[in-house]
């Protein structure tokens, strides 16, 4: 094992944006058995912090192998671009008008007539949103427009961000 391995060839996957995520979790689950440290309780502090480090590259690495925001994500950082930072780079302003129209939906939906069914709507809406970007996303990357490819994770990164205030927002009207 070698944790200077990127994440798909430390778990043997291939790189790319798309991950078999039962193959994910078969492999997973053998590394994890393989490299939990209390199989290594017995040997030295030193070899003991290895396991331990081992173990916390594995649980990363599933967990940005399993989100496809943080995928395409280290898969653009696999490539010296960072999207986890604010860029100085405008938005497209389609983009942010369709933004600011589905957060004002958001913002009405409770006063609705059926707000869940509002917000269903309006999930399902971000959700067909998504699928789209990142299908986007997978042409620019695998054509090598990492402009572009960029660009559509910044957008999932609005996207998903949205999909989480749905969920709140549903969680508060439950309550």
């Amino acid at each position: 094992m070698d944790i200077s391995k990127n994440y798909f060839e430390f778990i043997g996957l291939p790189v790319s944006f798309h991950v078999d995520q039962s193959e994910l979790a078969d492999r997973s689950r053998e590394l994890q058995k393989t490299l939990h440290p209390d199989r290594y309780a017995h040997l030295s502090e030193q070899e003991q912090r290895v396991a331990v480090q081992y173990m916390a590259h594995l649980n990363e690495g599933i967990a940005i192998l399993k989100s496809p925001l943080l995928r395409a994500q280290y898969l653009l950082q696999l490539r010296d671009i960072d999207t986890t930072c604010e860029s100085s780079t405008p938005m497209d302003p389609m983009f942010l008008m369709q933004q600011m129209e589905l957060r004002e939906r958001l913002e009405e939906a409770p006063e609705q007539e059926e707000p869940y069914e509002e917000l269903e709507s309006l999930e399902g809406e971000v959700s067909g949103l998504l699928r789209q970007l990142r299908e986007q996303f997978v042409q620019q990357y695998e054509s090598d427009d990492l402009e572009s490819a960029t660009a559509a994770v910044r957008k999932m990164q609005f996207l998903e961000k949205l999909v989480v205030e749905i969920e709140r927002l549903e969680d508060r009207l439950d309550g």
